[in-house]
């Protein structure tokens, strides 16, 4: 007999859990720059993020926690702008 699974009442997958090593981080980085997704580069980044600590991450960049998540979505589009030196 088979059981069919709900797939909503499966948990969220989240790879942060799993990405607890140097090692680990640089092979799903490579994995994710190989796969050539840029929505997906952003998500892992937050993976990443999320693993190393969002709140040391954002402090280290100067942007606040928030700012940090909110670059990081999916769906987010890179803005890159030059500071001016005086």
């Amino acid at each position: 007999m088979t059981h069919k699974i709900n797939i909503s009442s499966l948990p969220e997958f989240d790879a942060s859990h799993y990405l607890d090593s140097e090692v680990a981080i640089a092979e799903y980085l490579t994995a994710i720059i190989d796969d050539g997704d840029s929505a997906l580069l952003a998500a892992a980044l937050g993976d990443i993020a999320r693993a190393r600590g969002m709140s040391e991450i954002a402090r280290s960049a100067g942007l606040t926690r928030e700012a940090l998540y909110k670059a990081l979505r999916p769906n987010a589009t890179a803005v890159w702008s030059e500071s001016s030196s005086s």
